[in-house]
């Protein structure tokens, strides 16, 4: 006996045997009398044993039936959990997501994407992070997060999801009252010191990697981890950094005293994703990588692109 017995089949014996009448589980299944009737006789054709004793009013079972219906309620009752459970993961009905955003986009991203989950996730326990990159990877690796937005690691993470959505090159910037050039930046001879990002984030150390490439070596007397304390500094006339657009564009405050010029080495970039954990998220992620797409073109490519239009060929969104 090697194929399984139908569902249908399986029902039906469950609704007899419970309610001891062909009639009444007739009434209760929407089914004809007939059609019980048969699905009882392939079921015990199926097994190859009588399950019930259709002699007796009401029906009872028996010994191989009693044995047979424990396990198909079990049955049944796995399907019909698993059937709760995975209606219970769609958006509509998600009941608890956890969510991350790099702090590049927590002024004015961040606020747009949480409107968003809270229209599409009314029903749902929504937490939500604002941490650096390699923060949000790790809260993936302990299974901390749902769905994350983040710059992509040098390695895959396993078993999750990546949904790519910009290219955010490196450029200088610089004070607007320095007269140095691109070359006498990275060379060391602007005069003002490098200000560093920290080599434990993720930009610090695609940064750093890149300048041993290209046998770049400047001093260090600063390290950051936060991109407004750097562009404070350059906006004083007080050093100069190596960083992104998008970096740029979030210190509103400083860009009247900061100018961007192309890195005179050459170019790399980094990419910031949307990652999801589990395969029922998949949806809601692409939703949110398209809203975040909008946000970006909008509020930061698009003003970016105005300001510097070398820009153009390298700070851009990933198509899909």
């Amino acid at each position: 006996m090697n194929a399984l017995p139908s569902l249908k089949w399986l029902s039906t014996f469950q609704s007899v045997a419970h309610s001891g009448s062909i009639q009444i589980s007739a009434q209760q299944t929407g089914l004809s009398i007939s059609t019980v009737s048969h699905h009882l006789k392939c079921l015990e054709s199926h097994v190859g044993l009588m399950l019930i004793d259709h002699s007796c009013r009401p029906m009872v079972l028996t010994a191989q039936g009693v044995v047979y219906l424990r396990y198909v309620d079990e049955i049944i009752d796995l399907l019909s959990i698993a059937n709760n459970e995975i209606r219970s993961l769609t958006p509509k009905n998600l009941t608890r997501l956890r969510f991350a955003v790099i702090e590049d986009f927590e002024n004015d991203i961040g606020p747009e994407i949480t409107r968003l989950l809270s229209t599409l996730l009314p029903n749902c326990h929504f937490t939500h992070y604002t941490r650096v990159s390699h923060d949000i990877l790790s809260m993936f690796e302990n299974r901390e997060l749902d769905i994350g937005v983040a710059t992509q690691p040098q390695s895959p993470l396993p078993q999750v999801r990546e949904f790519p959505l910009l290219r955010d090159p490196f450029v200088l910037a610089v004070p607007v009252a320095s007269t140095a050039t691109a070359e006498e930046f990275i060379t060391g001879k602007s005069g003002l010191p490098f200000l560093r990002y920290m080599r434990s984030q993720f930009i610090g150390t695609q940064i750093e990697a890149q300048l041993i490439r290209m046998r770049i070596k400047l001093e260090t007397t600063f390290e950051f981890e936060s991109t407004a304390s750097i562009m404070s500094l350059i906006a004083r006339n007080s050093g100069w950094a190596i960083t992104t657009p998008s970096n740029y564009a979030r210190s509103k405050r400083f860009q009247s005293q900061v100018r961007l010029l192309p890195l005179p080495i050459k170019g790399f970039a980094r990419t910031v994703s949307v990652f999801a954990a589990e395969p029922h998220l998949y949806d809601l992620t692409q939703t949110i990588a398209s809203a975040l797409k909008s946000q970006l073109s909008s509020q930061t490519i698009g003003p970016m692109h105005e300001a510097f239009p070398w820009l153009k060929p390298s700070f851009r969104l990933i198509k899909d």
